[in-house]
Formats: C-alpha cells, structure tokens, sequence
C-alpha cells in the first residue's frame, strides 16, 4: 500500500513538472510569436506581400514560420526595435526640455509680466516662490 501512494505522488509530481514546462513553453512560444508579428508589421522595408507570406506561412507552419524568422530576421529585429527605443527616447527628451523651464526663466517672465502690470506684486510673489521651491 505505501509503495502505490509513493507512485503515485511521484507520477503527479512529474505530470505537474511536465504541465509547468509545456506551460512555459507554450507562453514562450506566444511572446515570440507575437513579437515577430509585431515587428513584421513594423518593418517598412518588406512589402505587402512579403508580409501576408510570412502570414500565411506561421498559420500553416506556425513553429517553423517562428524559428525560421527569428534565424533569418532576428538580427533586422533587433535592430528595428533598437531605433523605435531610441527614437522613443530622443522623443521624450526633447518633450521634457520643451515643458521644463528652469526657475530663472520662470522668475525672468514673472518679472516681464510686473513691469507689464499683468500681475501684481502678491502674484509675482508667489510665481517667485513657487519657482524656488519646485528646484
């Protein structure tokens, strides 16, 4: 009796091994497969009909569409998403240049806005403070 409870915890220890490593495999296996659909259609150098073939191809093929991409386009793909990361980047650099002023410039057109008598002195005041303290 306790030899057939120890197989049996070993034979649903080794299905549920086999159930994570098929489960991972098979997520590993979408994540590629989406990113090279993902790139195939960011690539502006392909046409489009290069691209419905290798459409075509991972819906028949799947696995072998995917492997034979990644040897034959992997490095193209590293690539392209190298440029999207650094042009994402130069984006956001530019953005934060653009809308961040520093407190002398903001004190400098506070002070614009005082002698043009837009605002007031309390106002400027304050604009002034707020200029030093976000520093």
């Amino acid at each position: 009796m306790k030899v057939g409870i120890r197989m049996s915890f070993w034979e649903n220890f080794w299905d549920i091994v086999w159930w994570a490593f098929s489960a991972m495999v098979f997520f590993a296996y979408l994540f590629t497969l989406f990113a090279v659909i993902g790139d195939l259609f960011r690539d502006q150098s392909l046409s489009g009909w290069a691209k419905a073939i290798w459409i075509i191809f991972m819906v028949i093929f799947p696995f072998l569409t995917v492997l034979v991409y990644i040897i034959a386009r992997g490095k193209g793909m590293n690539e392209r998403a190298m440029e999207r990361s650094r042009a994402a980047q130069e984006s956001t650099e530019a953005y934060i240049r653009r809308v961040a002023a520093s407190p002398s410039e903001e004190i400098s057109k506070a002070q614009d806005l005082l002698n043009s008598g837009s605002i007031n002195q309390e106002e400027f005041q304050l604009i002034k403070n707020r200029a030093l303290t976000s520093v």
